[in-house]
């Protein structure tokens, strides 16, 4: 079966300077992985290259099939579901959650001249409904909490149906409840069939939902270690990305780590 995500040889180079690469790495139909690195290790980076926002200088970019370059990344972005601080900070904020998550249907940030049929309105309330958005989806954007934010970009990624999902830190300067309710949607996401593939970039390993089964460390642009999770989450793994001694537990089904010594 190919995969979702293939990335081969990707080098990202910037200013003479190289942030990312080389790499190799794939994410197959079914898996859900988490990307993890300190500040700078080239995880935005990475994900912008496997949603085709981010022309790589060097390597090939295929994702469901299509190869970039040779594709109209345009179109893939309805296929690649993409929630990031960066997109969040380009919301409108006047315009109310189900406005932002309805013009999503089209790749837009605003409704503008795009036509929406009952199916589409439907699917936007029943997103922020899922996404504990009920009570919301009327007021203005820029009135919701951090979190309430950050589920209406997650709804806005989901709302085209897409095949990858995307998530860049989603749970970045969240208090602790709203972290908490975040992760709880994420891992119900991670247990359902579609999106086929997700992606979840974060510092934390507290931050990593449920269910998810595979793992990417990176440092200073190249990977550390890659694949099961368990396999990946060790001591000495995070020892060599951080450069700090660190021990790593499981425990109930989540992560966490703290230094040693």
């Amino acid at each position: 079966m190919p995969a979702a995500v293939s990335l081969e040889q990707v080098v990202v180079r910037r200013t003479g300077r190289t942030i990312l690469g080389p790499l190799d790495w794939s994410v197959g139909i079914g898996e859900r992985w988490v990307v993890l690195g300190p500040n700078g290790s080239g995880k935005t980076t990475l994900v912008s290259v496997a949603a085709m926002r981010l022309w790589p200088t060097s390597g090939t970019v295929v994702v469901l099939g299509e190869r970039y370059g040779r594709t109209d990344a345009r179109d893939m972005w309805r296929r690649v579901g993409l929630a990031s601080s960066a997109l969040e900070a380009t919301l409108r904020g006047d315009l109310t959650p189900h406005s932002l998550i309805l013009s999503a249907r089209h790749g837009a940030t605003e409704p503008w001249w795009h036509v929406y049929d009952e199916g589409d309105r439907r699917r936007a309330s029943e997103l922020a409904g899922q996404l504990g958005l009920d009570g919301r989806v009327d007021q203005a954007f820029e009135t919701l909490s951090a979190g309430e934010r950050r589920r209406v970009s997650i709804a806005r990624a989901l709302m085209p149906d897409p095949d990858v999902l995307i998530l860049d830190e989603p749970a970045a300067n969240l208090d602790l409840a709203a972290r908490e309710w975040l992760l709880a949607d994420l891992a119900g996401l991670a247990a359902r069939s579609r999106p086929v593939a997700t992606i979840l970039v974060t510092h934390h390993l507290e931050e990593i939902p449920a269910g998810f089964d595979h793992a990417l460390v990176l440092g200073e642009g190249r990977p550390v270690a890659a694949g099961r999770i368990g396999d990946v989450l060790r001591d000495e793994v995070l020892e060599a990305a951080f450069g700090l001694p660190l021990a790593v537990s499981h425990q109930a089904g989540r992560w966490s780590v703290r230094a040693r010594g």
